[in-house]
């Protein structure tokens, strides 16, 4: 009888232990999706994107735009842009630079700049640059 009690014991305590996990992987940022390679919630729930491709490499907002969607991101518009700047940059358009930041890392790196603009329907513009690429083993659509 006492075995059957010690194997209850031990299973609450690993039931216990997988609640832990999964609080600390939430509480760094990261989801259970993470631990099995499926797509994780919204990295930033209601907040509005558009890509623009800064580079002369043709299709390449449409690719990012698929990586963010990837990621969870809200990509309203897709399109091109007349500056050809060296390094991607996020432009905060609407609200804080926190989400822009957080853009940034997502494309694995770029510079963030606020760059308010009533008119437009967007809270943050990506602005490709010459430097970015896609992530590695990622193959061009």
């Amino acid at each position: 009888m006492e075995f059957a009690g010690t194997r209850r014991v031990a299973a609450i305590a690993v039931v216990a232990l997988a609640g832990v996990v999964a609080a600390a992987l939430v509480w760094r940022g990261a989801g259970a999706a993470d631990l099995v390679g499926a797509q994780a919630p919204a990295a930033l729930p209601g907040i509005v994107i558009e890509v623009r491709n800064g580079t002369s490499r043709s299709g390449l907002a449409r690719q990012a735009a698929r990586l963010l969607r990837e990621r969870g991101v809200d990509v309203i518009f897709v399109g091109t842009s007349s500056a050809r700047p060296d390094s991607t940059t996020v432009l905060v358009r609407r609200g804080s630079v926190v989400g822009g930041h957080e853009l940034a890392r997502l494309l694995g790196g770029a510079r963030v700049r606020s760059e308010p603009d009533s008119l437009l329907r967007v809270d943050l513009t990506v602005l490709l640059g010459a430097d970015f690429r896609l992530p590695k083993g990622r193959l061009p659509l």
